[in-house]
């Protein structure tokens, strides 16, 4: 079997497992055998090909991990959807108690609940969202 081919059977294997572990670390190796691959296919020695493979997947664990690792665990920077609207005031349109009611919401009717459920929260309110729950918002009076 041409060498060639054996480095880019082992890149496929490197890039497959990659996905089942997502470390980011198997992909660049993957990418250092394929870089291999295309060493053998024009020829170079298996002693060389050895020290493209060790060059490539050192290079690419040292500058490209780091960097890949820092961009998937960055953290969400705006909260967007129903997660953006907790934490947000709302004014109550009708009386509001732990069974129901209606508040408005950044110009929206909602249908909402008193997030304590003993609480009678009186329309003209201006009230806390505190959680959203399906199309339901729990909301607390503000003090």
């Amino acid at each position: 079997m041409d060498p060639w081919l054996i480095w880019l059977i082992i890149a496929a294997v490197l890039v497959v497992a990659e996905i089942f572990t997502v470390t980011a670390a198997l992909g660049i190796l993957g990418g250092a055998a394929l870089l291999t691959a295309a060493s053998a296919s024009l020829g170079v020695p298996l002693a060389w090909q050895f020290l493209v493979f060790t060059v490539g997947a050192t290079a690419g664990l040292v500058f490209v991990r780091p960097l890949a690792l820092r961009l998937v665990n960055r953290p969400q920077a705006e909260r967007f959807g129903v997660d953006a609207l907790v934490g947000s005031a709302a004014y109550a349109v009708s009386e509001v108690t732990g069974a129901g009611g209606r508040v408005r919401i950044h110009g929206e009717d909602w249908t909402a609940r008193a997030y304590d459920e003993a609480l009678v929260i009186p329309p003209g309110t201006i009230v806390d969202v505190i959680q959203i729950s399906g199309a339901t918002a729990l909301v607390y009076p503000r003090e």
